[in-house]
């Protein structure tokens, strides 16, 4: 744990886009900025916003049945029934 005395520092406090990666992000500004307070929020809360969609849960690709793959399923299944069908 690091204790630092006498010392004033600007932050950023951005809430976080999504809630279930982190709750806040802190970013601390150097005292040499040069632009403005705008443009430093704009810019952290870009900065959560691209980690948040970046790192965040990724959602599953299901499954999808092209129209080639839906022909080479009925063409089985009808094999199939008429396999059935011959043996009886």
């Amino acid at each position: 744990m690091a204790v630092v005395k006498g010392v004033s520092r600007r932050v950023i406090v951005v809430e976080s886009p999504d809630p279930n990666l982190f709750e806040q992000a802190i970013f601390i500004l150097r005292s040499d900025g040069g632009v403005t307070q705008q443009q430093l929020v704009d810019q952290a809360e870009a900065v959560a916003k691209r980690y948040a969609r970046t790192h965040g849960l990724r959602t599953v690709r299901r499954f999808q049945m092209t129209p080639p793959l839906w022909v080479a399923l009925g063409s089985a299944v009808v094999g199939a029934i008429w396999a059935v069908a011959s043996f009886l």
